[in-house]
């Protein structure tokens, strides 16, 4: 980047490593599927921290959960509506859905009985799952948002009974190894950062423990480094390397709930950490464990996306940090769009273009490649959506109301297309065609 990006960026990273009095803080910013820039500030065992220092990264370990629990959704081996059930046997938990347990709504305990789990030695998932009582069931299913990490523990198991191997060797295998994150780890070697507690009132350390997580690991126990992590930022922003397909990395930014409210500044996908901050949408996930915070998020419409890791239990704002890394780079150097050029696109599909109305509101209809559809209303707001084909004259919905909804081109006797039929609503290429199938029928008097 620009010199002058990568001083402030690196002022920024400066200002939070000081300020906060961590250890040390690492950080990075990802464009177009690359790592452009990162920067370290503080020490580690006397050395500035380098792109391949390893830090624990805690819950950004779901992300990279909910990726395999997505691949097995994509290959058929389960469903996100299944119960648990179906595929763990019954449990006070076994209702629950796989879906509800990606985004935190299943209303399970927050944390293992017992002692905290991210400061104690972890049992297998037989301990885990007899622990797991009804009265571990805090909140009724699908009330609300309840951040879970038993949740990941059981999806954990999940994996590991669909796959046959335990969750990380099945992510070491789909995931980590075709990303290229091979320093991404549940156990860190001797090139890591030491985790910290920084004494409120003075400025001395205490170390702090990080035992392996036995059954709760799938919920943080993984350590990463600069350039592991920009890899999986790459794969929110839809450089997917194939591991998954754009359309379900898509899915699982989608907000599938969200903790404020209408005006709502942060929410939950399928795995991901949704925020909202100044009009811009940003996808990823933090992490916390004791010693260690971590974050790394993408800018939904730019698609600069940008990490941080710390080796300090608190002090530092690692989400403001990582977003405000988002902005500095967006403003000090603005992501060019690719230049317009001529799409290959099935020309028969041009019949279906131009002016067509829900009674009596305009619409576009434009061809994209591939075969998709996009329609919107003309002016702002309104329903818009993309259409992906499914049979002859049929396309369904992806994003938006009309969100798997099925579009249908009805044709007059000639062929010629004469209506859209899209969930039962009429469009027609005149407000209220008394020659198409308008519901409740034309006035015959027509408009006066």
């Amino acid at each position: 980047m620009l010199p002058t990006t990568e001083y402030a960026l690196l002022s920024r990273i400066a200002t939070a490593q000081a300020h906060g009095r961590a250890p040390s803080l690492v950080a990075g910013v990802v464009r177009d599927g690359e790592l452009v820039w990162s920067g370290a500030r503080g020490f580690v065992d006397g050395s500035i921290p380098d792109n391949d220092t390893q830090y624990r990264i805690g819950s950004i370990t779901k992300s990279l959960v909910a990726v395999l629990v997505m691949r097995l959704r994509d290959e058929g081996k389960l469903a996100l509506n299944d119960p648990v059930s179906r595929h763990l046997g019954d449990s006070p938990f076994g209702h629950l859905t796989i879906a509800q347990l990606l985004s935190h709504t299943g209303g399970v305990t927050s944390e293992s009985p017992g002692s905290w789990w991210e400061r104690s030695p972890g049992g297998g998932w037989d301990q885990l799952a007899e622990s797991l009582t009804p009265e571990e069931l805090k909140l009724r299913a699908g009330q609300q948002f309840h951040y879970s990490n038993v949740g990941y523990g059981i999806l954990g198991e999940l994996v590991k009974r669909l796959r046959g191997k335990e969750w990380y060797e099945a992510l070491k295998a789909e995931v980590l190894e075709p990303l290229g994150m091979m320093r991404t780890v549940p156990h860190p070697d001797d090139h890591a950062a030491q985790g910290w507690a920084v004494h409120p009132f003075a400025d001395v350390l205490h170390p702090e423990p990080a035992p392996d997580a036995g059954a709760m690991a799938p919920a943080g126990q993984l350590w990463s480094t600069v350039n592991d992590l920009s890899r999986l930022t790459a794969l929110v922003a839809g450089h997917t390397a194939g591991v998954l397909s754009a359309d379900t990395v898509a899915e699982m930014r989608a907000a599938a709930t969200v903790e404020d409210g209408e005006q709502w500044q942060s929410g939950y996908g399928l795995g991901l950490q949704l925020v909202r901050r100044d009009g811009h949408a940003y996808a990823g996930h933090t992490g916390s464990m004791p010693g260690f915070i971590a974050c790394t998020m993408v800018d939904s419409a730019t698609g600069t996306g940008a990490l941080a890791m710390s080796n300090t239990t608190a002090g530092v704002p690692i989400l403001g940090v990582t977003l405000d890394l988002i902005a500095l780079a967006d403003q000090h150097e603005p992501p060019l769009p690719q230049p317009w050029q001529p799409a290959d696109i099935d020309t028969t599909l041009l019949e279906l273009t131009g002016l067509w109305h829900w009674g009596p509101t305009p619409h576009h209809l434009r061809v994209m490649p591939n075969g998709w559809l996009y329609l919107a209303p003309v002016g702002d707001g309104g329903r818009r959506s993309r259409f992906r084909p499914t049979g002859q004259d049929e396309w369904v919905g992806l994003d938006g109301y009309y969100a798997g909804e099925t579009l249908r081109v009805g044709r007059d006797a000639d062929g010629a297309p004469k209506y859209l039929n899209l969930a039962t609503f009429i469009f027609t290429r005149t407000p209220y065609d008394p020659q198409a199938p308008v519901p409740g029928g034309v006035d015959p008097k027509g408009w006066r």
